[in-house]
């Protein structure tokens, strides 16, 4: 893969699938219908779904491109390929609280090694450099070049007064209780991938979801928090979340900086 390339392509995609997204945000009023697992689809799904499929397929026609929104036609798994959520957090553009995210994952051999999220309500964009750090760009997010950038670390955790973030929409009492193991400084939530993000800019040192997520959900804000130092793994025996299983369906997961001294469950 030419990761320079990847990631000139994945940026572009992304900033041009918010624009999509906002001009559907910011109208009156837009219809919402169900897909057959009864979660909400919108017309903005569609459209970053079709935008960015395009674009990855055209510049990267060798690659398997996987997106949720035309999941039920990938049936089968490789051990290269490109995993999109066009629209993350699909309840927060509902509720127009702007907790959304375009999410692109490039994933290799089970992990995911590049991928960008783009929260363009909030301004706010996540990625992945070709050399594998990850970084915020700040400004006005030229789509033909990039503004300037921060190089995002994860925190050094005090396990005296640690720092969590949690789900805004799927929060339930099993991860409440989970969370009450730990001694907590600070709780917030977050909706989409951006949860992801914000432990890998330090603002958070723990992220965990006892939640069914998909591949597509997790794979981008993964790669991010890995550039960032963070790690990502399985809630049961923590050891590392893999990509390219059957299905795509993630077993629960903690992301956290490393010096979290994770309880078991």
């Amino acid at each position: 893969m030419d990761f320079n390339k990847l990631e000139t392509i994945m940026r572009r995609l992304a900033l041009e699938a918010g624009d999509e997204i906002m001009k559907i945000y910011q109208a009156d009023d837009f219809d919402v219908r169900s897909k057959s697992d009864d979660s909400p689809v919108t017309a903005a799904d569609e459209a970053a779904d079709a935008l960015i499929s395009a674009g990855l397929a055209k510049a990267f026609p060798e690659v398997l491109v996987v997106t949720e929104e035309q999941s039920a036609s990938h049936s089968h798994t490789a051990d290269e390929f490109l995993i999109v959520d066009p629209l993350d957090g699909t309840k927060e553009f509902i509720k127009r609280r702007g907790d959304f995210t375009v999410n692109i994952a490039y994933v290799k051999n089970g992990a995911p090694l590049r991928g960008v999220v783009y929260a363009p309500a909030r301004g706010r964009l996540f990625y992945t450099n070709a050399a594998g750090a990850a970084v915020e760009e700040t400004g006005a997010l030229d789509k033909a070049q990039a503004g300037a950038l921060k190089t995002l670390s994860v925190s050094t955790p005090d396990n005296d007064a640690l720092l969590v973030v949690a789900s805004k929409s799927h929060r339930d009492q099993a991860t409440d209780d989970y969370i009450a193991k730990y001694a907590v400084k600070d709780m917030k939530s977050a909706g989409s991938s951006l949860k992801f993000c914000l432990v890998a800019t330090g603002e958070a040192d723990i992220y965990p979801r006892l939640g069914r997520t998909m591949e597509w959900d997790t794979a981008a804000g993964d790669a991010v928090l890995r550039g960032a130092g963070g790690k990502v793994v399985r809630f049961d025996d923590h050891s590392p979340l893999s990509y390219g299983k059957p299905g795509y369906e993630n077993p629960f997961f903690i992301a956290y900086a490393p010096g979290v001294r994770l309880k078991t469950p």
